[in-house]
């Protein structure tokens, strides 16, 4: 039906009753519709494929000297650029990602593991130069000590997260462990065992981020994670 008009004496017409009826809700939706959009806020994709993918290649270069499968020292360099910019500054943003979606879990493991990557490169190419030969494992065991306990807190806390991200943090806190016993006890069969578990962790991480990233990108569950159901 077309709008009716409304006309002045004159016969001028003013304006239609049902324009002005449009105009009157667009005046009292549009200000709500503005707060609801910026309270919400821009949508951002999952940082936990890139954290995880940063933290399994830099885990699985260091392990393989660590394993002494390379056993050239000189060779060792190698992992500093991955640690500095991979494994250190993109885990270190997937981390802030993770606290702009709210994701305490992702944000706490990827911002403190992002920095364990930047603190290892600059013990290893600034400090250690400088540490005393006799007593220098005393610094790295000690260094190891400290993220094998952070590393053991959030597997608990990964147990209610998924199998997958729990199996990342289990081998992980292996891995710590018998890298920290391998330097302190200064054996070098047990930092090799310490590193062939890191190149288990190292899997299982490129498996988490695999995983998530192919499932998200085909829309269905193509990789299994295993979640755990919240009871």
């Amino acid at each position: 039906m077309p709008d009716t008009p409304v006309r002045g004496a004159a016969g001028d017409t003013l304006v239609s009753t049902d324009r002005m009826a449009m105009a009157h809700d667009a005046r009292t939706t549009m200000p709500e519709t503005r707060m609801a959009t910026a309270a919400a806020g821009p949508v951002i994709a999952d940082p936990g494929p890139l954290g995880l993918a940063g933290f399994a290649m830099t885990t699985m270069v260091l392990s393989v000297f660590n394993a002494n499968i390379i056993s050239d020292a000189k060779l060792e360099g190698v992992v500093l650029p991955l640690a500095l910019f991979y494994g250190g500054l993109v885990q270190l943003l997937a981390g802030m990602w993770e606290f702009r979606k709210g994701n305490t879990f992702g944000a706490t493991a990827f911002s403190s593991f992002g920095a364990f990557w930047l603190s290892f490169a600059a013990y290893v190419k600034f400090i250690v130069p400088d540490l005393p030969t006799a007593t220098e494992y005393k610094a790295t065991g000690l260094f190891l000590l400290a993220w094998a306990i952070f590393t053991a807190y959030m597997f608990l806390a990964s147990l209610r997260t998924t199998g997958a991200i729990a199996m990342v943090f289990l081998t992980l806190t292996a891995t710590f462990v018998l890298l920290c016993i391998g330097a302190f006890a200064q054996n070098t069969t047990v930092t090799h065992v310490g590193g062939y578990v890191g190149l288990v962790t190292a899997a299982f991480a490129w498996y988490a981020s695999f995983a998530v990233v192919t499932n998200e990108t085909w829309k269905r569950t193509v990789l299994p994670t295993f979640p755990v159901r919240a009871r």
